[in-house]
């Protein structure tokens, strides 16, 4: 059933978001060993707090540990030594999520320490974001000489929005950035992926963003389990030190819809499950997520 994306907030609001996660795998044969690593767990930041989170197993882990990653995400590792033909892994998290003001004006800034770190590593080329003279070109149109920083990003936001089809078919999770532009067309990860390459190459610092964001169900259909999907966008940081977050694939600003699980350089940072196993043969993954809000007050 076609699930359509809420429309932006009108007014600044705090709002409880669930979020369930699983993630299945059948494996063709049975897994003798089996070591992974999740981010899964959503972050506490300023415009978000997580009220609890919990992370189900099956089969029980032999050893798991939590801790955080180098861009101060949170991870879990664990490992598997018994002999298994699925794997899955659930997580069910409570985040109270606040809406803001996309203006920088009045907002906490960035040391000098940090600004230069983050201008360091968000503006070089990343393993999924390389240098791109196609998207210096295309991100040009939008960032002019005077134009202020909101002005600019917005613009570049609206414009692939524009120019880029959204489709699951066109592209996989490791389509070479060239081929998006090409084939004008993708998913939120691919168009998070160009907004962060072409403010790359016009200097503004910029990370990927992995969550998730509220839909709704057609008028008069009931909320469907498990018909979710994460989302991606991009935060940007403005000359005042200040990360901004947008969203290319829906072309508005991020609110009180969306809950920030991990950042980092692209998607490669911050992967949800990814690990090595022994034996397993083929494969086939299934994921299914339920983003339900649970609760609004007015700020």
């Amino acid at each position: 059933m076609h699930m359509t994306v809420a429309e932006p907030s009108s007014r600044p609001e705090s709002r409880l978001i669930e979020v369930v996660h699983q993630t299945a795998y059948q494996y063709q044969r049975p897994v003798e060993q089996s070591w992974q690593l999740a981010h899964l767990q959503p972050r506490s930041i300023d415009r978000q707090t997580v009220r609890s989170h919990r992370i189900e197993i099956d089969p029980i882990p032999d050893w798991i540990e939590s801790g955080c990653d180098y861009f101060g995400n949170r991870e879990t590792r664990f490992a598997i030594h018994a002999a298994h033909r699925t794997l899955t892994v659930t997580t069910t998290s409570l985040v109270e999520v606040h809406s803001e003001d996309p203006s920088p004006l009045g907002r906490s800034m960035l040391s000098d320490a940090q600004q230069r770190l983050d201008r360091a590593q968000f503006t070089s080329p990343s393993p999924q974001v390389p240098g791109s003279r196609r998207a210096q070109l295309y991100a040009s149109r939008s960032f002019r000489d005077g134009q202020p920083f909101l002005e600019s990003i917005q613009d570049l936001s609206h414009r692939i929005h524009r120019d880029f089809h959204f489709d699951p078919n066109a592209t996989t999770v490791t389509t070479p950035l060239e081929v998006v532009i090409a084939k004008r067309s993708g998913v939120c990860q691919d168009f998070a992926h160009l907004m962060i390459a072409c403010l790359r190459e016009v200097g503004v610092p910029a990370r990927y963003v992995s969550g998730y964001i509220v839909t709704e169900p057609p008028p008069g259909q009931p909320r469907l389990i498990g018909v979710d999907a994460s989302h991606a966008w991009v935060s940007a940081c403005s000359p005042e030190g200040v990360w901004v977050d947008i969203d290319p694939t829906n072309d508005r600003f991020v609110d009180a819809d969306f809950v920030t699980l991990a950042w980092g350089r692209d998607f490669s940072d911050v992967t949800p499950l990814r690990g090595v196993i022994l034996g397993g043969g083929d494969q086939k993954l299934e994921v299914r997520v339920t983003v339900t809000p649970v609760g609004t007050s007015t700020a």
